[in-house]
């Protein structure tokens, strides 16, 4: 067997070549375009001197051809690199060496930057141009190629060889410190995790790589959104997932809450998946509102699964969306670049909250003390998430940190990216947050996702971040960096009482800072580096006593 990413996408192909499997707004291409065009694609990286094993970068927002361009690196035996479309010119730089990357394919959009990177990168030696809405506003190398004319001069042919399970998959994360890393995957164990080769539910192995294929062949089309940017791993693998199944995923290059719930309505969307909180409250907001065009409610008949992962979504949010969403799924999972899926919450009204997801983990995952021994369930113990069996080979030439993130325990080896849980009474399993950014307040360790999800109950506040901030008494203390909805600010007083219905008084704000946005990645992840940058640049805005309970 070949567990594949490129063989699983072609067997979609050879069993359903005219269903749709792509669209982007008025667009779309069936499974037979994009076999051609992406063979098309692969094949003119081959004749550029890209090898197996080598580095393709895709610098894009969410498009058809971003999506064209994966597949087209995994044909080739490539890896692809994912680039974040935020980073600055030596964050760019960055990755273009870190990842040794020779070839790049980018939206048009980004040419300034690319431009300005190249002359520092000699490695990177080839450059497809995607256009996009700014065609002919930005100038590009050169020595750039347009995607149109890389296609119209090379072969549509399917004859790239045997592939193997062993060939890579690679995944950069930025993580909450310090510089992305590229996490190392076998192609055969992520697709175990992410792709749907267990079971999510069941646990059940997939034991034929055609499979999905066929499953999905005698089936109707499961139309998937995947909201969030095509850096983060939680939307390749929702898009992949629909791509091994002949399902059809929709690509919208920029998010607003009316443009997913408009997506919804118009490609008759089954299932959505969001990153949390930075994505849920614009959209809980328009679909509120409804329809600005007609005034009426969004038809979202078609709607059945609401999908979270990667990213805290609060209580309240998930209660709002089960009043106005009835007789859906909505669903919370957990899992890192690291790990993959982790474990999963189907999401019911005024579940009892102990602190971030409350999740059913599943086989191959567990929660380990100090000394790497299973903790106890209700014990009260925190410790630390662990997934054995299907997990990555480590970090691209980062052997320091792939010894501290991967690690054997009683013969078993382990990933373990820091994210720290509690095991409950009933075996499920309590997310604290990642231990990077945990704060020590006179000895007590607190989990920033804890507070914030407390101070996202208040109806003021629109989003928070929470840091620690020195403390000559206690070490640190608990800071927020706030946006509000409106003009109202409310005090650390008046937040109290709601505060302490959902966390101990020992881990309440002692000091706030009012923002107008709060910056979170592409992907709607916690930027912690800035929120300490905002309580350092300036007096917090609120304050009580730090020694105050």
């Amino acid at each position: 067997m070949s567990y594949n990413i490129a063989d699983l996408v072609e067997h979609a192909i050879d069993l359903m070549p005219e269903r749709v499997v792509l669209a982007d707004g008025s667009r779309e291409i069936t499974y037979a375009q994009l076999e051609e065009r992406a063979n098309k694609l692969a094949h003119y990286l081959r004749e550029q001197g890209v090898h197996p094993g080598d580095k393709v970068g895709i610098y894009s927002r969410n498009t058809i051809e971003a999506v064209e361009a994966m597949v087209a690196i995994f044909k080739a035996r490539a890896v692809m690199i994912n680039v974040n479309y935020r980073y600055v010119e030596n964050e760019l730089q960055y990755i273009f060496d870190n990842s040794d990357m020779v070839a790049l394919i980018h939206e048009r959009r980004y040419s300034d930057k690319v431009a300005a990177v190249r002359p520092k990168t000699p490695a990177l030696r080839t450059v497809v141009v995607v256009d996009d809405d700014t065609t002919g506003t930005i100038p590009t190398a050169a020595d750039s190629v347009e995607y149109e004319s890389a296609l119209a001069q090379s072969s549509e042919t399917r004859d790239f060889g045997e592939r193997s399970p062993d060939d890579l998959y690679m995944l950069y994360t930025g993580g909450t410190t310090g510089m992305p890393k590229g996490v190392m995957w076998r192609q055969e164990d992520v697709w175990r995790v992410l792709g749907a080769g267990i079971n999510f539910v069941t646990g059940e192995y997939v034991h034929d790589e055609w499979e999905l294929a066929k499953v999905g062949a005698g089936s109707p089309a499961m139309v998937r959104f995947p909201i969030p940017p095509m850096i983060h791993g939680g939307s390749q693998w929702a898009t992949f997932h629909s791509l091994f199944g002949g399902g059809k995923a929709v690509m919208i290059p920029e998010f607003s809450g009316h443009g997913v719930w408009q997506a919804v309505d118009e490609h008759k969307v089954n299932l959505i998946f969001i990153t949390g909180d930075a994505m849920a409250r614009p959209m809980l907001d328009a679909l509120v509102e409804g329809n600005p065009q007609t005034g009426a409610p969004y038809d979202l008949s078609s709607l059945y699964v609401m999908a979270s992962s990667a990213a805290l979504f609060s209580p309240t949010l998930k209660d709002r969306f089960l009043e106005l969403l009835p007789n859906r799924m909505i669903s919370d999972s957990i899992g890192s670049s690291e790990t993959g899926f982790g474990g999963l919450a189907v999401v019911t009204k005024g579940a009892t909250h102990t602190g971030g997801p409350r999740v059913k983990i599943d086989a191959s995952t567990t929660v380990l003390d100090e000394g790497g021994n299973p903790v106890q369930p209700g014990s009260g113990v925190v410790g630390v998430l662990a997934r054995r069996g299907h997990i990555p080979l480590g970090y691209y030439k980062d052997e320091a940190k792939t010894a501290a993130t991967f690690k054997e325990f009683n013969g078993i080896r382990y990933a373990i990216p820091g994210d720290y849980a509690r095991v409950e009474e009933d075996g499920t399993v309590t997310m604290l947050g990642r231990g990077s950014v945990s704060i020590n307040s006179g000895g007590e360790k607190i989990f920033p996702e804890e507070v914030e999800g407390a101070l996202k109950t208040h109806p003021e506040i629109f989003d928070a971040l929470v840091v620690g901030a020195e403390d000559d008494r206690w070490g640190q203390r608990v800071v927020a960096v706030v946006q509000c909805r409106g003009e109202i600010r409310p005090t650390l007083e008046e937040l109290r009482p709601v505060l302490t219905q959902e966390i101990a008084s020992y881990k309440l704000p002692r000091s706030m800072w009012f923002v107008d946005e709060i910056k979170r990645s592409p992907a709607g992840k916690p930027d912690y580096r800035w929120a300490k940058e905002q309580t350092r640049a300036r007096p917090a805005d609120d304050q009580v006593d730090a020694g105050s309970t």
